[in-house]
């Protein structure tokens, strides 16, 4: 193999191409999920491992190990982690001298080399390490693995299938690539412009700042300068402070000298107005004494003066009750009279009404009486016609059928009929004159009728009248002697009886139909009043008593004896 050699030493000597040969070749597709890993080409990986040793690729798939884990760090690192240099570029050389589908052979032949150590890791941590450090593993055991890939392998699945072969280099220049997603390299160019503007954002805010920090250390000076003024003010506003308290205390010490001046005063005055409040005092006390005696006197004299007045009240009081006594039996005696009068009067208007309502009836009755006589003549004689109409109806009838039967058998009684029939045409002629008669007859019976209805109504009219100016005139006779009566009693009794004497001479002309009605009245009135008489009887002397109880209470007060007034 010497002339791989030579061509590892050539191509050594020249990094760049070497690396542009590698990539054009052995890193086909890689770049399709840029910057991710290349997902077809690990999943030609994991498609061949599937199918040489299950056993395995079951195990990454229970502890959660893909194909980014397992196969991605052997190709990204171009197993440059897992061999030492001589293993390396024994590997490389048979890569280099076979098709590029080799290297992602050997990464499934290293993985099935290996799968004793793999089947005993357990933890995801162990199977980085793992594919990022050197492991004890045969590299000629792994060549030969992939070599048996390569045969074994099927077709459908063979990575050859999906990749080219060798494409030697372009002279002078390297070939084109544009194999790569272009969105993410828009997105990194975008991402860089969006750095720069960041930058540019950020000189121009620090710039700002700068300009902010020299205002402020301008302000900085300008407000010490400002303090320093103010400490000056304050120290010279201390020193008038201080000369104004020294003023102030020697103003205190005079006014403390002039207050117990005051003071001294002030006890000699104490003094003499407690002397002259005293002499006050003695001189008030005395007085006092006086006027405790006088009124001692005083009340003495006011309560033997009530107890006679009381003594004279009570006698009038009696006097009084009696008086009310006498003028209560008077006015019961008086209105039993009127009473009576006045029951009288009612009955006997009553029992003129009575009368006239009789007569008014007896007279309605014997009209009602003629109105229904004639009726009934006058319905008797039409029913009289009209049974005379239907007896005449029914002969004839009768002679016609009897016409009809014999007509054919005698031409002489057929003559006899037809003058029969003039007759009794003749007959029904006369019938109907007596009717209009009768009808005639009955019209003007009911005018007749009608004009006594009339004279009646008027005659109850005229009679209304009558009695409308008989009460009025009897009416105007008793309220002026009502008037006449209640000016004579105006004269003799007290104003406060006016009202009662007046109302009990008042004739009552109410009607009615019964008389026990109005003695019931009677009774009731007679009542009303003894009620009100028991009623002012209790008043007053409910009157008596308060006027009483109101003199004793007052005695009683006037005998205590008030407190002496300290001043």
């Amino acid at each position: 193999m010497w002339h791989f050699s030579t061509f590892r030493r050539t191509i050594l000597s020249k990094a760049g191409n070497y690396s542009e040969y590698y990539r054009v070749n052995w890193c086909q597709h890689w770049f399709e999920y840029f910057p991710n890993p290349p997902i077809n080409i690990l999943s030609m990986i994991e498609n061949v491992l599937a199918f040489h040793d299950k056993e395995l690729l079951q195990h990454f798939i229970d502890h959660d190990i893909t194909s980014q884990l397992y196969a991605w760090p052997l190709l990204e690192t171009v197993f440059s982690e897992v061999l030492t240099r001589e293993e390396w570029l024994r590997l490389f050389d048979n890569v280099f001298s076979n098709h590029p589908s080799f290297l992602l052979m050997t990464v499934v032949a290293y993985n099935i080399c290996s799968r004793a150590p793999l089947l005993h890791c357990n933890l995801k941590d162990d199977f980085e390490y793992f594919f990022h450090h050197r492991n004890n593993l045969d590299i000629s055991a792994v060549i030969r693995e992939v070599y048996r890939l390569m045969d074994t392998t099927p077709t459908d699945i063979h990575p050859d299938s999906m990749l080219n072969a060798f494409v030697a280099l372009t002279k002078g220049q390297y070939p084109v690539f544009n194999q790569y997603p272009k969105f993410i390299v828009d997105y990194q160019t975008q991402e860089r412009e969006r750095i720069r503007n960041d930058e540019l954002d950020y000189l121009r805010e620090r710039q700002t700042v700068q300009d902010m920090q020299a205002e402020v250390d301008q302000q900085r000076v300008e407000d010490e300068a400002w303090y320093q003024k103010q400490e000056l003010l304050r120290k010279a506003e201390e020193t008038r402070r201080e000369m104004l308290l020294q003023e102030e205390e020697k103003i205190i010490q005079q006014r403390q000298r002039l207050a117990a001046v005051k003071r001294e005063l002030k006890v000699k005055e104490m003094h003499l107005q407690d002397a002259a409040r005293r002499r006050l005092l003695k001189l008030q006390q005395d007085q006092q004494e006086m006027e405790l005696r006088r009124l001692d006197d005083e009340m003495e004299r006011k309560v033997h003066m009530r107890d006679r007045e009381i003594a004279a009240t009570a006698k009038d009081l009696e006097m009084r009750h009696l008086e009310l006594e006498s003028q209560k039996r008077l006015y019961e005696k008086n209105l039993a009279r009127n009473q009576e009068a006045v029951a009288k009067e009612m009955r006997e208007d009553a029992d003129a009404y009575r009368r006239k309502v009789d007569l008014e009836e007896n007279m309605f009755h014997r009209l009602i009486g003629t109105d229904q006589t004639q009726n009934e003549k006058t319905q008797k004689l039409i029913e009289e016609n009209l049974a005379k109409a239907e007896q005449a109806c029914l002969n004839t009838d009768w002679r016609i059928q009897a016409l009809h039967k014999q007509r054919c058998n005698d031409l002489h009684r057929n003559e006899c009929y037809q003058e029969m029939a003039k007759l009794l045409w003749k007959n029904r002629r006369k019938e109907i004159e007596v009717l209009d008669a009768m009808m005639e007859a009955e019209a003007k019976k009911w005018e007749e009728a009608e004009e006594k209805d009339f004279h009646l109504k008027s005659e109850k009219k005229a009679a209304a009248l009558s009695d409308a100016s008989r009460k009025w005139f009897l009416e105007k006779e008793i309220n002026d002697a009502a008037e006449h009566a209640q000016h004579l009693c105006g004269r003799v009794m007290p104003k406060g009886q006016n009202e009662q004497v007046a109302l009990s001479c008042l004739p009552r002309t109410s009607q009615s139909n019964d008389i026990s009605s109005v003695e019931s009245l009677t009774q009731i009135s007679l009542n009303q009043r003894r009620t009100h008489w028991d009623t002012m009887e209790r008043d007053l002397m409910e009157k008596v008593r308060n006027l009483r109880q109101r003199l004793t209470a007052q005695a009683r007060n006037r005998c205590q004896t008030p407190p002496v007034l300290a001043t």
